[in-house]
């Protein structure tokens, strides 16, 4: 059967990255510095080959895309974008740990919600809306092989909600321009809307003759 293979990755480092503070649905640019670090890695790894590369819209997602998939087709899915903060949007974790509403969102479940901001179980639930309009898109258009860029709340949350085997999310963080392959058989996600977790994206670089 078939077979649908979809390279996810994190996007490269901000400012905010840099600095330690909660950005999600703020639409900021690579940093230089992740720009650079971005730049470094396609000569350390071997990126895949692939179709169609789909992206958060926010731009440093799309950045991302155009710096390790120059020459490939980008789609923008507007529900891979990150969670909304609300109020926590551009703060520290220094300047928020005094808030009660703060830790009450920390102690909370899925449904605990920032203020002014989006709960889990919203993000999972367009989390899903994207990975099924992607994998649909791949398999209407019989591509074998794409990338997803976005975040790396979106990525834990999507692998541990629908990848099997189950892994919690904790485990499932990547570093930047780092993620997993995944993949999935048309029988697979329609009766199970479930995919399996092949390992990490990018590869490993083989030494070449001129290394030896």
């Amino acid at each position: 059967m078939k077979g649908y293979r979809i390279s996810v990755l994190r996007h490269g480092m901000t400012e905010a990255n840099e600095k330690g503070v909660y950005i999600g649905s703020t639409d900021l640019p690579l940093s230089d510095k992740g720009a650079a670090e971005l730049a470094a890695k396609t000569d350390e790894y071997d990126y895949p080959r692939v179709h169609r590369v789909y992206s958060s819209p926010l731009r440093r997602c799309t950045e991302t895309a155009e710096i390790l998939f120059p020459d490939t087709e980008l789609c923008t899915v507007d529900d891979l974008r990150e969670l909304n903060f609300g109020e926590f949007e551009n703060k520290s974790i220094d300047e928020l740990a005094r808030r009660k509403d703060y830790n009450d969102w920390l102690r909370g479940g899925k449904d605990a919600r920032p203020p002014k901001g989006e709960s889990l179980e919203e993000m999972t639930a367009r989390t899903y809306k994207a990975i099924h309009g992607v994998i649909t898109d791949m398999m209407e258009n019989g591509l074998t092989h794409c990338a997803i860029i976005t975040h790396g709340g979106i990525i834990s949350n999507m692998l541990s909600c629908f990848g099997l085997p189950k892994y919690d999310a904790k485990t499932l963080s990547c570093d930047f321009g780092m993620g997993f392959d995944i993949i999935v058989t048309a029988q697979m996600w329609l009766n199970s809307q479930a995919f399996e977790i092949l390992g990490y994206c990018p590869y490993d670089r083989l030494p070449s003759e001129e290394d030896e």
